[in-house]
């Protein structure tokens, strides 16, 4: 009987320097003499629908440049940009010895990359998402819970709802297959839930939640820091903030507004790890 075909895979929880905290992502990395371009969507999303968290990450083989495609997918769907499943394959790359830093990654979203900072946590360069003030779609204040005059903007990627107090916040209980019938505009991945930090040192916090991507709440978001930081930096009048994404597992995010991009940094850590059996 012929040996099944196999691909490496690591649990990787982003966002926190402590195992079981953070937000957990799967990254798979490819055979070489079949690289995942070579492989269809459909068993890359079936690979993801089986790790069954909120992203998985598919880094491929360099090319020339050494360039590495990167691609995400939640569960039930592909997405054009994923913070914490890029940290996620940028440190097994760095940990496993199979790249070096700066990384470099192609994506929907564009070149990316990601550094390895003094502190050893990793700096991923991102394009900024500034949100514009815009109506709130019909319905969300109510089904997220928060208070009418809440202000609404809007970033390509999602939506951000204003909150002026954390213990608000905290304190939203959304049902998910209510907000999940609420129609967001084309593009939008999930809306970011933001308030000013009440802890001393912490810049601002949020809460996201995307069950339209089959994400009820993620645990933290690198992605929505690309449309949070631009806000929170209008507001507070600074480059540089710390932020905290206030999830059961929570997460602390540090970002920095460069121009028309975001360096988004945080640390990583590798909790399991192990071997994927491919069907046929």
């Amino acid at each position: 009987m012929p040996s099944p075909r196999t691909l490496s895979f690591y649990l990787v929880d982003s966002f926190t320097s402590r195992a079981f905290s953070g937000n957990p992502a799967a990254v798979v990395l490819p055979d070489p003499e079949r690289p995942f371009r070579d492989l269809p969507d459909s068993l890359l999303q079936d690979i993801a629908a089986e790790m069954n968290l909120s992203e998985t990450a598919f880094p491929d083989v360099p090319d020339d440049d050494g360039v590495r495609n990167l691609r995400w997918f939640t569960p039930t769907t592909e997405v054009s940009l994923c913070g914490h499943a890029t940290l996620a394959a940028a440190h097994v790359l760095l940990e496993s010895g199979e790249g070096e830093a700066p990384l470099r990654f192609g994506s929907r979203s564009g070149l990316l990359t990601v550094e390895r900072n003094d502190d050893g946590s990793l700096a991923m360069d991102f394009p900024s998402d500034p949100p514009l003030p815009a109506p709130a779609p019909r319905g969300l204040l109510q089904a997220l819970g928060a208070p009418p005059e809440a202000g609404f903007l809007q970033g390509r990627r999602c939506g951000l709802v204003r909150l002026g107090d954390e213990g608000v916040l905290r304190a939203l209980a959304p049902d998910p297959r209510s907000l999940g019938r609420i129609p967001l505009p084309e593009g939008m991945l999930g809306v970011s839930v933001t308030a000013p930090g009440a802890e001393p040192g912490v810049d601002f916090v949020s809460r996201f939640f995307g069950p339209w991507v089959g994400v009820d709440e993620d645990p933290v978001t690198g992605m929505a820091h690309t449309v949070l930081a631009p806000y929170w930096a209008r507001e507070l009048g600074k480059d540089e903030m710390e932020a905290r994404q206030r999830s059961a597992r929570g997460g602390e995010v540090r970002v920095r507004v460069v121009g028309d991009r975001v360096v988004v940094s945080g640390h990583a850590v590798t909790v399991a790890e192990g071997v994927l059996r491919l069907p046929g």
